[in-house]
């Protein structure tokens, strides 16, 4: 009789499907269905892949030691997709499959919601199904002592019963409960309980919520929104796959559009998976859907606890909800019968994955709705320029709005010199007299201004006045940012974090001076300036407690904060109708950046930032701060010119052979030392040449950030115009040099190449 052997994907970067054999005590695993194996002196979940397999020719095979579900855990559209998640981005087929499921999931853990017990007064049960002459109660037990009464009270009052933990807050114990237990007066049950992800997010009233060009119930579309509405209508309603750019400039009502092509999903009894860049945009787009939909919505993102992820999932799977709204990992969203896929701000970069599998959220939500045979709307007043020439080159419909609801007008932007700023007033000038200004009439008026700067701490550089030695990370070839609220430096890295040391660690000088800005400084010299002023900041530092964006947002959306100060949080989707005055403090602080894609990425955050102002009845205006006023990057931001921006930098990325006109393939090896990791990488790099000779390949080099985590970098790039060839040329390298595998990044389609 043969071997039962399964294929398993298990969660080892770069491990390919690995055999089991299935005892005969087991039951016979599916596809999809997780699995405990054995890995070396461990034991993982993994995903079964196919079944039956024939077993290997030669080696020993190793028993699956549990079958954790009688049927597929992951539904096969879920499955196909990780699959060609890890082959497209050269990931082991575990990685993804488990990427796929609920953090609880991967961990082997079956069960989903949580369990309260529950105490009933059984009196009062046996009273509701006694006929009309009967007394069930009547030879009840007494009651002794006040506790007990106090408990009888408060469970004949609650028909439904009261959760032991209310029963404590309420003065009656355990042993109170258990005691009428054994008396027969009450029953003890345990319910489901699935937790509210919405509880963390603010609430389903839509009043607490806005959003860019929603449309009151009853209001017509402006003439660009039903043109734009008929041509994704018809691609609804041909039921088949389609994908269409909808590009549209700050406010002009795109996500009134979602919301209406939806219901018409809905209608046609599809569902709907719509995506966002980031975790402090869900609370605005989830509030907008459930105020239309109803419980049919819900969220999946990392900012809930493992188990609100756990018990959305599973109402996913079972079908419970219609509409799920996520960050970049919701693609993998266990939905069937998917009729629109939403991709929100599909230029952001949030949406590209730096942790294996490295994928990209926009890209595989194509491929989703490709396998789906769903309409996939990718939405943006920017897009990337990877989306921007498929639509020119026909893969893409392009549909476009150019004109804000309600005819307001886009912001009026002026540029700000700061190179004259320096001259004037010295190099320490962070804010410029004309923004200063400008904050101070707004203030007057009673009107919200919002600030950004794309960099958050305090001052960016310790150094010794003595030397010009820097504080740095003693883990990462960085230098560390001090943060003044904690009194501490810190990397942004890793997180090492360290008080200022009272000398210079290299010549024992004991005056250390801060140079550098980011937003705490920002906030601090605002504060300063407008002492009555109520000043809020939004950065990774000040939202770190659970639920504090929505709190922050919804206080501003009341007007209860007078200057907004930010990094790019703030920039994108949000619509707050009483700021009138965006300012841009160092717009260009990107364009220092070694990676091509500076420009578009400078782009876009201006260009989003700017759209915040002017959105209600009053009029915008954004002063934006730069160095380089003659960058194409930065005048077409000013413009809010999409088309002027997209033609230099196309012609730009055409010249230097960068993507999106060629593949791009980012192979980083890590080390002990530099001169290992260089080593490795120019090993790694001679094989893969002569594995894939349609490919150029560039390099090695030490990584821009040669050292991260105690780890040396160096790094290597494959350009061509055959992707696979590139995948299967460093594959054949790594099969060569299998010692190489853990210490090997490859990144596909890279977004930053540091």
């Amino acid at each position: 009789m043969s071997e039962r052997c399964v294929s398993v994907g298990v969660p080892v970067p770069g491990l390919g499907r690995l055999t089991y054999r299935v005892p005969d005590h087991l039951p016979w695993p599916v596809r999809g269905a997780r699995v405990s194996v054995p890995l070396g002196s461990r034991v993982v979940t993994g995903c079964v892949i196919e079944a039956p397999v024939l077993p290997p020719e030669s080696g020993m095979l190793k028993d699956v030691v549990e079958v954790l579900d009688q049927d597929a855990f992951l539904p096969e559209s879920v499955v196909a997709l990780a699959l060609w998640v890890a082959d497209y981005y050269a990931a082991g087929p575990g990685d993804a499959l488990l990427n796929a499921m609920p953090p609880k999931a991967r961990k082997g853990e079956a069960t989903s919601f949580r369990r309260v017990s529950i105490a009933e007064w059984v009196e009062h049960l046996a009273s509701r199904g006694a006929g009309p002459g009967d007394d069930a109660g009547a030879q009840a037990p007494a009651l002794r002592g006040d506790k007990q009464r106090a408990a009888a009270a408060l469970l004949k009052s609650t028909p439904e019963g009261m959760p032991l933990s209310e029963l404590r807050k309420a003065g009656v114990g355990l042993s109170t409960v258990r005691t009428l237990e054994r008396a027969g007066l009450v029953r003890i049950r345990e319910d489901i309980v699935e937790r509210d992800p919405f509880e963390a997010v603010g609430g389903t009233d839509r009043s607490m919520w806005t959003l860019e060009g929603t449309t009151p119930a009853g209001r017509e579309l402006t003439p660009e929104q039903a043109h734009a509405y008929r041509h994704m209508e018809e691609a609804v309603l041909a039921g088949q796959f389609k994908t269409m750019l909808l590009q549209g400039v700050t406010g002009s009502g795109k996500t009134e559009l979602y919301l209406r092509l939806a219901d018409l999903v809905l209608q046609r009894g599809r569902r709907v998976l719509v995506l966002v860049p980031e975790i402090a945009l869900t609370p605005a787009v989830a509030g907008l859907f459930r105020a239309r939909f109803g419980r049919r919505v819900t969220i999946q993102h990392s900012g809930l606890s493992d188990g609100e992820r756990h018990d959305q999932w599973h109402r996913i799977r079972r079908g419970d909800v219609e509409v799920v709204i996520g960050t970049r990992s919701a693609v993998f969203a266990p939905m069937e019968h998917l009729g629109l896929i939403i991709v929100d701000e599909e230029h952001d970069q949030a949406y590209k994955q730096e942790e294996t599998p490295r994928y990209h959220g926009r890209d595989v939500a194509v491929v989703r709705g490709r396998m789906a045979g769903a309409v996939v709307v990718l939405g943006s007043a920017t897009p990337s320029l990877e989306s921007a020439s498929n639509a020119a080159a026909g893969r893409y419909g392009h549909l476009t709005l150019t004109q804000r609801v309600w005819n307001r007008p886009l912001a009026e932007v002026r540029l700000v010199d700061m190179r004259q700023e320096f001259a004037t007033h010295g190099a320490d000038v962070m804010i410029s007299q004309t923004l200063w200004d400008a904050l101070e009439l707004r203030l007057s008026r009673g009107e919200q201004s919002m600030i950004l700067l794309n960099r958050r701490g305090f001052a960016t550089v310790v150094f010794c006045r003595q030397c010009a030695a820097t504080l740095e990370c003693p883990h990462c070839s960085v230098t560390l940012t001090f943060h003044r609220a904690m009194r501490k430096v810190r990397c942004h890295y890793c997180n090492y974090a360290s008080v200022i040391p009272k000398a210079c660690g290299t010549c024992g000088g004991e005056f250390l001076e801060q140079s550098g800005f980011g937003t705490e400084r920002v906030e601090a010299e605002v504060r300063a300036r407008f002492p009555g002023a109520r000043i809020t900041r939004v950065d990774r530092d000040t939202i770190r407690r659970r639920g504090a964006i929505a709190n922050v947002l919804n206080a501003v959306t009341r007007g209860d904060v007078d200057i907004l100060v930010g990094t790019q949080m703030i920039a994108k989707g949000h619509d707050f109708p009483s700021v009138t005055l965006v300012g841009v403090v160092s717009a260009d602080v990107g364009l220092g950046v070694s990676d091509f894609r500076a420009a578009e990425r400078t782009f876009q955050l201006l260009t989003q930032v700017v759209g915040r102002a002017g959105r209600g009845d009053m009029p915008g205006e954004a002063i934006v701060q730069t160095l380089y006023p003659e960058h194409y990057s930065v005048k077409a931001a000013a413009a809010q010119d999409y088309a002027a921006f997209y033609t230099q930098e196309i012609d730009f990325r055409l010249r230097m052979h960068y993507p999106p006109t060629i593949g791009l393939i980012n192979v980083v090896v890590r080390g002990t030392s530099l001169g290992k990791a260089l080593d490795d990488a120019h090993a790694l790099a001679s094989l893969t040449k002569q594995a894939g000779p349609r490919a150029t390949v560039l390099g090695p080099a030490p990584a821009p950030m040669s050292k991260i985590k105690d780890e040396y970098r160096a790094q290597f790039f494959l350009k061509g115009t055959h992707r696979r060839a590139m995948r299967d040329a460093i594959e054949r390298a790594l099969e060569q040099r299998p010692e190489l595998r853990r210490k090997t990044v490859v990144d596909v389609d890279p977004y930053s190449t540091s």
